[in-house]
């Protein structure tokens, strides 16, 4: 008989309340939770599809290892036996560096899963870690740490009281707010508008936010650095700085001030195309408000200045009396004070050096642009081991291609997942993880210890449907790894007895079930560690249990963590940074005529999860498209439905073209995500959409400096009708050329 459970959705930041309907151990219909207490009865329609892409028959039940060139089934004892005794073998060998791992973005929005997996490379005594986030978001961590002393410093928006907001460079209406929980951002937004607020969404597209609220204005992509700085230049200006609580509370105001003072708006709309009275029109409407705030995600963290832009957007936040303010910028809490536990304890405090690059690490991660390098270059250090865990690499890094045929001279290429995706093509070893709905959580690091909830609350859900197989938890699957290598988690041998007496009790009594440690007994005793109660207790609340609200004023001279308690506005590594500036103006004036190409996300899509539900990449959807505006289509001799040939200095992708005159001239846009040929998934490889990321640079000398970050987005590309067949190196969207 089927029955309703209550759960939250764990596939982006949004976490919004579900109703689960489930019959036997299938889940058959996912309904948002009216009575939620943060998301109010909203879900997307991918949380509310993503039944489909757990359900399929493509899902991953058994442990597969490479036998003569082909993944097999094997048992979880041989394939713990053979990951362990390689791992010791190139550990003796090679280094304990010589084991790398890469985290994706699935396993972030978990509790235990990045903990376990942390752990392991911990254990291994490894810096060799990598993660998505320096992909889509290293800078703003990066810049955290230098501007407020901890990575995870992340200041908000003020949604419920601002009085001016200005987006660039996302799209919270199809993508979310990155790092910020906030339900039905479409109904937020308008929310927001008819409150009275002044909003603002600047990018090169009008995208689906800019159509919901505010007044868009268009910017040449990858520009970001010169309009922040032409803010700064026309705030510093016209408006009245608080100078004694800058003085107060904040170090480098006149460093800071003396970047800018060169770039009057005048001279940075030569490359940013946003006329100066425009651009004054936003200073004015952002100084007058009484609590105002500047937001960026993805479409600036990408470009080849996202630290800078980042730390100007910080700064202008500051200085202008917004950080820390109510309808301002918000530094909240969450169960614990994790800045100050960082501070004490080193956690994301530490810093190593790449050997290829000498990038330094940002949050324990070295930049996945250097990857292919690290594995590829002979001497101390080269990787010889990947764990790849909640991700999928071959789709989302820079020059993938070449990322390819590095993975294939590993000597060992694990992958944990739930789907064979491509990178676990190309694996040594798969191994079945559980979904989202088949393992107990809290919400993730972000809301759960920083309180980056719109609205503060709590919720905790048990597994919906039980693992089918031989699927296991990620947490358990690190505890058995750990064991097989001979290694202890986070280098203590006595957790790591403590979690392999746990699992094996745990397992008592569960016959025919897969062993795992008690996920709910870890989840409550950080539950009761910080002073919420317990799981049990918790999941009585099943619409969620509300926190106490933001405290405006509570974090400057307060939980600042530079040993000097004051935001650091001028570090020196910025500063170092602009002098670039002038040559990076330069170049953008001598390729005013290029065009450049942006990414974009579709309402279906979500990075490359979700191609395989064949009701999301169906008809006209089965393929990613080439965005033109229609005057760029005119002059490129492309038209609708035609195919044209898109090449940087690093590949060639062939495309099928949509007219979209909502792009600004000089600008196109091609979907990321996909590319799925070479998977094992039914549907997915089907699909004939190519992977953007091809396009990409990748390399040491490509990267954005102070975050290791690769260009993804606002690069130059030439666009050419689709002439002959392509170089068998190149990519094609209706399929691999052969």
């Amino acid at each position: 008989m089927a029955e309703t459970v209550h759960t939250f959705c764990r596939i982006c930041e949004a976490l919004c309340g579900l109703e689960v309907t489930v019959d036997g151990d299938q889940v058959v219909d996912i309904k948002p939770d009216d009575d939620h207490v943060a998301t109010r009865g909203y879900g997307c329609l991918k949380g509310l599809k993503q039944h489909r892409m757990y359900n399929t028959p493509d899902r991953l039940l058994y442990p597969m290892q490479r036998v003569d060139g082909e993944l097999q089934r094997v048992s979880w004892d041989d394939a713990l036996g053979s990951i362990g005794s390689k791992v010791r073998e190139l550990i003796d060998n090679h280094g304990r560096d010589s084991i790398a791992m890469y985290v994706g973005t699935a396993a972030g929005f978990g509790v235990l899963h990045p903990v376990f997996a942390q752990g392991f490379m911990q254990g291994v005594g490894s810096a060799s870690m990598f993660s998505s986030a320096t992909q889509d978001c290293a800078n703003k961590f990066a810049v955290a740490r230098q501007v407020y002393g901890f990575p995870f410093t992340q200041p908000f928006p003020d949604l419920e009281n601002l009085e001016c907001l200005i987006i660039v460079g996302a799209n919270p209406a199809i993508s979310k707010w990155s790092f910020l929980q906030v339900s039905n951002p479409i109904r937020r937004l308008k929310e927001v508008e008819e409150r009275g607020a002044k909003i603002f969404v600047v990018d090169p597209r009008r995208t689906e936010t800019a159509k919901v609220a505010g007044e868009h204005v268009f910017i040449r992509p990858n520009t970001d650095v010169f309009f922040y700085l032409s803010f700064l230049h026309e705030l510093l200006a016209t408006s009245k700085i608080d100078r004694a609580r800058i003085d107060q509370h904040m170090t480098g105001f006149d460093e800071l001030s003396r970047v800018a003072e060169a770039w009057s708006p005048e001279r940075t709309a030569e490359v940013t195309r946003i006329p100066a009275e425009t651009l004054r029109e936003m200073v004015r409407a952002y100084s007058e408000a009484n609590g105002a705030a500047l937001y960026c995600s993805t479409g600036v963290n990408m470009g080849t200045n996202g630290s800078l832009a980042f730390w100007l957007q910080e700064c202008i936040n500051a200085i202008s009396g917004n950080l820390d303010r109510r309808g301002g910028t918000l530094v909240s809490t969450g169960v614990i004070d994790f800045a100050a536990f960082g501070k004490k304890t080193g956690t994301l405090m530490h810093e190593n050096q790449s050997r290829i690059g000498d990038f330094p690490s940002v949050n324990d991660s070295m930049p996945g642009g250097i990857l292919a390098d690290e594995i590829l270059t002979p001497g101390d250090g080269q990787i010889k081991a990947l764990f790849v865990t909640g991700g999928n690499p071959l789709i989302t890094m820079a020059n993938s291609e070449r990322l390819r045929e590095a993975f294939k001279e590993l000597e060992l290429l694990v992958v944990l997942d739930i789907q064979p995706s491509e990178t676990a093509s190309v694996a040594t070893h798969v191994l079945p993880c559980t979904s989202p709905f088949q393992r107990p959580d809290l919400p993730f690091v972000f809301p759960l210890m920083l309180g980056l909830q719109s609205k503060p609350y709590l919720q905790a859900t048990r597994a919906v449907v039980p693992p089918e197989g031989e699927q296991r938890d990620e947490a358990t699957i690190y505890v058995d790894i750990a064991k097989a290598s001979g290694i202890n988690l986070w280098g203590s041998a006595a957790a790591q007895r403590v979690f392999e007496t746990a699992k094996t009790l745990n397992s008592l009594g569960r016959r025919g079930k897969q062993p795992s440690i008690p996920q709910e007994l870890l989840l409550s005793g950080l539950l009761r560690a910080t002073k919420q109660g317990s799981f049990k207790k918790l999941l009585k609340e099943k619409h969620g249990r509300l926190r106490p609200d933001h405290d405006p004023g509570s974090f400057l001279g307060k939980r600042v963590v530079h040993d000097d308690r004051k935001v650091h506005l001028a570090p020196e590594v910025f500063l170092k940074q602009t002098k670039k500036l002038e040559a990076d103006f330069q170049l953008e004036l001598e390729t005013k005529d290029k065009l450049k190409l942006i990414t974009k996300r579709a309402i279906t899509t979500h990075n490359s999860w979700t191609h395989n539900i064949e009701e999301f990449v169906s008809g006209d959807r089965s393929t990613n498209h080439l965005y033109v505006h229609p005057d760029d289509a005119g002059r490129l001799g492309v038209q609708e439905g035609s195919l044209a040939d898109v090449s940087t200095a690093t590949a060639t992708v062939r495309v099928p073209v949509k007219l979209l005159s909502e792009l600004m001239p000089g600008t196109v846009a091609l979907p990321h995500g996909w590319g799925h040929q070479d998977s094992k998934m039914g549907v997915a490889s089907k699909t004939t959409g190519v992977n953007v990321n091809l396009l990409a640079a990748d390399g040491p000398d490509k990267l954005e400096k102070v975050s290791g970050m690769a260009h993804l987005t606002g690069f130059l590309v030439d666009v050419k009708p689709a002439a002959g067949a392509l170089n068998p190196n190149h990519w094609s969207g209706i399929g691999r050329e052969a």
